[in-house]
């Protein structure tokens, strides 16, 4: 079991419950369920069945929120901030996986070919 501290740290700690999450983003508890809803977010829920949630699901809801103010209809806003969040994943793995490759490379671990695939350049 993760420490107190590592539980604050961790970025997917549900740490929040729905009323103070709700006013974090300046929305209503409704608001944060309907964002449940169309599964924008997942809350965890505690052993009593209450809703709690991360800071990494209060950006997602706050991003949400921004584009609802704006007038983008709330289904719109949650299908554009799930692709976002998607992309931002997509991004941080693809960053991971080149900061590796780059450390195997460095390391001495490339196979001396310069990254050819033996072929005669055609």
């Amino acid at each position: 079991m993760p420490s107190e501290s590592n539980r604050l740290d961790d970025d997917h700690y549900p740490a929040y419950t729905m009323g103070r999450a709700a006013e974090l983003i300046g929305a209503t508890p409704g608001f944060l369920r309907a964002l449940g809803d169309t599964r924008l977010i997942t809350p965890t829920r505690s052993e009593g069945g209450h809703r709690r949630y991360s800071r990494h699901e209060l950006r997602i809801a706050a991003r949400a929120r921004e584009l609802v103010d704006q007038g983008t209809p709330i289904e719109a806003a949650c299908r554009i901030v799930g692709l976002e969040d998607q992309l931002e994943a997509a991004q941080r793995a693809n960053d991971e996986m080149r900061r590796a490759a780059e450390k195997h490379t460095a390391d001495g671990g490339g196979d001396g070919d310069g990254g050819g695939d033996g072929g005669d350049g055609d």
